[in-house]
Parts: C-alpha cells; structure tokens; sequence
C-alpha cells in the first residue's frame, strides 16, 4: 500500500446463497487515497452496498483481504470489529438514524460519549463542527424540529465528529429533493477540502457523481471502469 492510500482492496469476492452461489462482488481490487471523495456508482444489484459493507467492516468477504488504515480486516477477529467500527468508521445511512429524544448537539456527541472521549471535549468539538458548516443555530433542536436536508447534514456530521478515518455514504442523498441534496453535498465537499476528510459513497444521483472526484464503476459485481474527473486532486 502507498503511503497515500488509506484504504486497499484487494481480489475480493462475496456471494450470497440462493440455492446457487451468487456473486455480489467478483475479484475486486481497488486502493483509495487519504482525503479522496469518491463515488461507487452501477445499476440495482451491482454490488455498491456490498461493498461499503466490506470496507465498513459490517461483513466479511469469501476471497481476498482489505486493509483499512493498516488494519487487515479480513484477519481482525469478529469481536474486534465492532470497536474498529466505533473508532475508524463514519456511517451515514440513507434514513438519517438521529436520535429522535436528543438535540442536535446531543446526536453529535453520542458516539465520542461511547469513545470515552470527556463531555467538555466532545461538546467543544461538536459546537466548533457546527459553527465551521453555519448549522451552529439548530444545536438545540430534535430531529423532528428539522428539514429531511437538515437531518442528513447533521447525520453527516455525526459521522465525522468522532475523527474516523473514512465516511462511508450509502446512497446519501435518496430521500432528499434536488435543493437539499445540492446543499449536502456542498457541506461535504467543503469539509473534504477543508479538512481533508475521506468519503465513499454509494450511489445512483447524478448530483453525486458529478461532484465526486472519482467514480468507482460496478456491473455485476465487477468493476468495469475506475475514472479520475477533471476536479480530481488523486492520481
């Protein structure tokens, strides 16, 4: 792995049993460089979940390793993984998942709470997060108080206060209007420029795939194509 690469994968498969063995994934190499903002893109049931899946360390592959950040999750125990995922994963989900009994403040705080990271500490941190993406003003608000734009802003940045090493984005603009998800993206692109955060996306919009700085194609669980846009600081 170059020094650059934070993540690699190397000749994975995954398949899924139905009778039949079917492959979700089929011998699947990639490296991805620290602060990159790439997009895995392909038709319905090419394999784009399955494979932040992988990456996230939510499941294990058939064939091949993966190494994120120097780990090999592919030879990490399974009771490992889950503290592995609390300190070197962002998750953002396509159905926000905030805590609807806390504010704002309160949902960014809950996984560096679980990190043991101390209350001041956090709190600072999610209050300066809130104040550099111009949201500091909804801190005290409940989910249900916000926009489904300001739900998945506030998702992506609960991803990112706990410092991971890579945000893994399924499909993060599916439930927003072509507006929120323009100003979501804009947030992301400017924390990724900003603080050379690393996402990975899933996705069919095209919103996405034509701010990501590299698209990741998947057909049938292969890649078929690996392309650095024009905007593209990665090599």
């Amino acid at each position: 792995m170059s020094d650059s690469a934070l993540a690699r994968v190397q000749h994975v498969s995954r398949t899924y049993s139905n009778h039949v063995a079917v492959y979700a994934l089929r011998d699947v190499s990639l490296d991805l460089e620290r602060g990159a903002f790439a997009a895995v893109v392909g038709p319905s049931g090419s394999g784009k979940s399955t494979l932040l899946n992988l990456v996230g360390a939510l499941d294990r592959p058939d064939e091949g390793s993966i190494v994120i950040d120097g780990i090999d999750l592919t030879a990490t125990p399974a009771d490992q993984l889950a503290d592995f995922r609390l300190r070197r994963i962002g998750f953002v989900f396509q159905a926000f998942n905030l805590l609807p009994v806390l504010s704002v403040l309160e949902n960014l705080e809950f996984v560096p709470a679980l990190q043991g990271v101390a209350p001041a500490q956090r709190r600072d941190r999610a209050r300066q997060l809130l104040r550099d993406v111009g949201l500091d003003d909804i801190r005290n608000k409940r989910p249900n108080e916000l926009s489904g734009g300001q739900q998945q802003r506030v998702a992506v940045l609960r991803a990112i206060l706990p410092e991971p090493a890579i945000i893994l984005a399924d499909e993060p603009t599916a439930n927003l209007d072509s507006s929120n998800a323009f100003h979501l993206l804009d947030m992301m692109e400017q924390l990724n420029s900003e603080k050379s955060i690393t996402f990975l996306f899933s996705t069919h919009d095209p919103q996405v795939m034509e701010r990501a700085h590299r698209l990741i194609r998947l057909h049938d669980g292969a890649i078929v194509a690996d392309e650095n846009t024009q905007r593209a600081s990665l090599t």
